[in-house]
């Protein structure tokens, strides 16, 4: 269900224009409230001024331009504009995983400290980022310590539940929408900036707020796990994983979303979320070994995709492999721990030369793998290749004209991580398919 527009507009800050910074200050502005984005990076600042976005998100560029044209939308660097224009804050900037997989709330709490020392009249401060369970007492404190005498602030932790490749969608019909405090003023406040979206408000604790967002992912990401080690025994046992996940999900209790078979999942949330949250059990000593194994099998799921390349083509030394698809997920830029960079790595190590393609992805992996083949199209890539291997479910990648594709490579050999590709046509017109669990 799309939202409404709400009768009474707010003056909202947002601090960190990343990700989610960028598209709930995009989004609350679309719905007509006043937001101004702050942010310590000049350049990006000076682009969005320009209504350039320097991320690839359907549908968040249009949504940018026109608040800035309307005035409903504004970006800078001063974040004592931003702190003394809204009356709600959101803190919506990186909380990235330490070397131990723990959360680091550096940035979180630097904001919360100059949020302190600027603020002239009370706030209601709104944390968005991922955090531990606990953090938001921490940000209080921090408010209360670093504050003038005459100024109250208000944490609430109002998780995001956004998907990459699908943000602004998200955040315009939302499943639910979580909000954590102690204050019931703030609390109606902020349930008040949400009325526009007819869906339930969860009011909780703080911590009860903040487990909701980890638990949530942590779950996704165990159902993910699951249904690869099942597709690893329908290989062994001549099962079809798309049958029996199908099977499983038609059961109500369980539901057919993050069944799909394939090589794991990647991005910058679920690897990171699932290390924080076993970190936050080990700290409250509770036992998240689930999570650990979770991990595990998603790691192994690129090592056994590797292998099942290795296998068809008798050895990988001097193979040319036509990879498509980079970025974790489709309709997105974001190679953050994206499956694409540890099967890249495992098939240069075996002596394979690669040839690359994505529609948005390759400006950002070069970073990574500067020396290999980097190509315009699908076909260029496909192009005397010996083996197709799909890694991101791009939409493009299943209309590509297969009677010309088999024509063109070496070797008509598909390795589809993501079980995409119609296999059955494929293997009438003469393609060896090799899928996960088919």
């Amino acid at each position: 269900m799309s939202a409404s527009k709400s009768d009474y507009f707010m003056n909202i800050a947002v601090i960190g224009a990343g990700y989610v910074g960028l598209v709930t200050g995009a989004c609350l502005a679309e719905l007509g409230n006043n937001v101004v984005c702050v942010d310590i990076d000049k350049r990006k600042i000076n682009k969005l001024k320009q209504g350039k976005v320097p991320i690839y998100e359907p549908g968040l560029e249009e949504i940018v331009r026109k608040n800035l044209t309307r005035k409903r939308l504004a970006f800078t660097t001063k974040i004592e504009k931003a702190v003394n224009f809204g009356e709600i804050i959101f803190i919506c900037v990186g909380t990235p995983a330490r070397k131990d997989g723990s959360a680091d709330l550096s940035y979180l709490e630097k904001a919360a400290e100059q949020i302190a020392k600027l603020a002239k009249d009370n706030k209601i401060v709104v944390i968005k980022s991922t955090v531990p369970v606990l953090t938001a007492r921490k940000v209080h404190k921090i408010l209360k310590q670093h504050s003038k005498s005459n100024v109250e602030f208000y944490v609430i932790s109002n998780p995001e539940f956004l998907r990459e490749g699908s943000a602004v969608k998200d955040f315009m019909n939302p499943d639910r929408i979580v909000i954590g405090g102690i204050n019931k003023e703030a609390i109606r406040k902020v349930c008040e900036l949400y009325r526009p979206f007819n869906v339930p408000i969860l009011e909780t604790t703080p911590e009860s707020a903040e487990i909701i967002k980890h638990a949530s992912n942590s779950f996704l990401a165990t159902k993910i796990s699951f249904i690869n080690m099942v597709a690893n025994l329908c290989e062994k046992v001549n099962a079809n994983i798309k049958d029996v996940a199908l099977g499983i999900g038609l059961d109500k209790r369980i539901g057919t979303a993050f069944l799909n078979a394939g090589i794991g999942f990647g991005g910058s949330c679920f690897p990171k979320d699932i290390e924080a949250f076993i970190k936050v059990g080990e700290k409250h000593r509770c036992n998240f070994a689930l999570l650990k194994e979770v991990i595990k099998i998603n790691v192994r799921q690129r090592k056994l995709f590797v292998k099942k390349i290795e296998d068809v083509l008798y050895g990988l030394e001097n193979k040319t492999i036509a990879v498509l698809g980079l970025a974790f997920k489709p309709n997105t830029d974001d190679i953050r721990k994206a499956p694409a960079i540890e099967i890249i790595r495992l098939l240069l190590d075996k002596g394979a030369k690669i040839k690359a393609y994505d529609p948005k992805a390759m400006d950002n992996m070069r970073k990574i793998f500067p020396h290999i083949q980097y190509c315009n199209n699908p076909y260029e890539t496909l192009a005397n290749s010996d083996a197709m291997v799909l890694i991101t479910e791009w939409e493009e990648f299943k209309k590509l004209n297969f009677e010309k594709v088999k024509k063109i490579m070496k070797q008509a050999i598909i390795i589809d991580g993501r079980n995409y590709l119609p296999h059955n046509r494929l293997e009438r017109i003469g393609f060896t398919y090799v899928g996960v669990g088919i």
